[in-house]
């Protein structure tokens, strides 16, 4: 295998934020990333700390999200759910940005609601992933924008996507790409080495994680954790047996995953 289980399933920030999740659904959600050992979990705040709970003495970090995920909620409010997760066990946090004031070119606002977020985080020893939710914004102009002030404001991650910046098509459904090749490395080129890249949504087995591996991101966020991690132990066996392999590639491209 080109990568060990322990660097693959030390990317995955396992995602367990879609809304109709119940408790014992988000519960079960931890003993999976306890079980697989991933890097963290990413929950929604009012679980945290009962994540926390579950996960001490795993190994397994825990994140929350701010001000998830469309970004409009007032930098106060921001800054406050920051605080309130950090309380309560989180040492990671997953901020959007505000999407409107990007797109209008209010870039000292941006800014400065992310370096808030990203002073109430380190003051408590957390670190701060900036989501850009990249299927809103029109070009690489916007994206590289943001990188420089991420990184000016102090954040530890970009990030591409939340997984629902749902967009609607000429066609009137509604769909998104979430990470793409094209954005990964744009992301990587435009920052320096102390700001890292993680990739968000699409990313549904091996070959995808892989890919965004061998694109510069450190983190990845996924909800099909077990299939992914499964796939390399199955993958593992077959090359420790000797087994012939078929030859793979990611699917990523211009559109994603």
């Amino acid at each position: 295998m080109k990568y060990s289980y322990a660097e693959l399933a030390g990317m995955i920030d396992h995602s367990l934020l879609h809304p109709a999740l119940t408790d014992q659904e988000l519960e079960d959600g931890c003993a999976i990333a306890a079980k697989y050992r991933v890097a963290s979990v990413c929950i929604k705040p009012y679980y945290v700390k009962r994540a926390a709970e579950l996960l001490k003495g795993t190994g397994v970090l825990v994140g929350a999200v701010v001000g998830f995920p469309h970004g409009g909620s007032t930098t106060e409010s921001k800054r406050c759910e920051t605080e309130l997760a950090c309380q309560d066990g989180a040492t990671e946090i997953d901020m959007v940005i505000n999407i409107g004031k990007a797109l209008s070119g209010d870039w000292a606002w941006v800014e400065n609601e992310i370096r808030a977020v990203c002073a109430e985080a380190h003051q408590r020893s957390a670190i701060v992933k900036v989501i850009f939710e990249n299927d809103f914004l029109p070009g690489d102009e916007v994206k590289i924008k943001l990188c420089q002030i991420c990184e000016r404001a102090g954040a530890d991650y970009v990030k591409t996507s939340t997984g629902y910046g749902f967009v609607k098509q000429p066609d009137g459904h509604y769909d998104y790409r979430g990470a793409t090749g094209h954005d990964l490395v744009l992301m990587r080129r435009h920052c320096s080495p102390k700001v890292k890249v993680k990739a968000a949504g699409g990313v549904r087995d091996l070959d995808g994680l892989i890919k965004v591996r061998d694109l510069g991101a450190d983190r990845c966020g996924a909800s099909a954790t077990v299939t992914i991690l499964e796939e390399y132990h199955k993958r593992a066996a077959a090359e420790a047996s000797g087994q012939p392999q078929e030859a793979r590639g990611g699917r990523i491209g211009a559109g994603g995953y």
